[in-house]
């Protein structure tokens, strides 16, 4: 992961993830409420892979006592007439609906609008995740589409993913 700063949001701080941290958010990912969004084979062997990639940039999201509730991480297009970045969050099942995922989302979005010089975000829940759609909305991001049999579920069929996006304009108005 190449972003090496913390950022302070009201409720939660982001850092990178590193190496410490993986007994923690293989837990979290192995819930039942987090997988079936988030699915994956070898969750260590993942882990590592998501270490490693230097164009995969992975935050923790600590409560601001210190406690790891989750990760958002994003990832860039670089071309200059396409330049966005695409984001994703998942928060432990334990500490939903406390606003931690919300906070962690509008503080990486300034970030990458401020810091990073992005115009605009996305991101894309699965259309049955109700509970992201909505927090998703709260953090300002508007629906742009349905992407037909998007990403494949465990059982090998196939589900529908929900486009959703962000304009600077959107969360700092001029």
């Amino acid at each position: 992961m190449a972003s090496s700063s913390t950022l302070l949001g009201h409720r939660v701080k982001l850092r990178p993830v590193v190496a410490a941290d993986r007994a923690r958010v293989i837990a979290i990912r192995s819930t039942e409420q987090v997988s079936r969004w988030w699915r994956g084979g070898d969750l260590a062997q993942e882990f590592g892979d998501d270490l490693d990639d230097d164009e995969l940039h992975q935050l923790a999201i600590e409560t601001l006592d210190g406690v790891v509730a989750g990760v958002i991480q994003f990832s860039e297009e670089d071309d200059p007439d396409y330049r966005h970045a695409s984001v994703d969050v998942y928060i432990n099942p334990a500490l939903q609906r406390q606003g931690l995922a919300s906070d962690a989302i509008v503080t990486l979005a300034r970030h990458l609008f401020r810091d990073r010089g992005h115009h605009r975000l996305v991101i894309d829940p699965s259309v049955d995740n109700e509970a992201a759609i909505a927090c998703y909305r709260t953090c300002g991001f508007r629906p742009v589409g349905i992407m037909r049999s998007y990403e494949r579920r465990a059982d090998g069929t196939w589900s529908d993913g929900l486009l959703m996006d962000l304009l600077r304009a959107d969360l700092e108005p001029a």
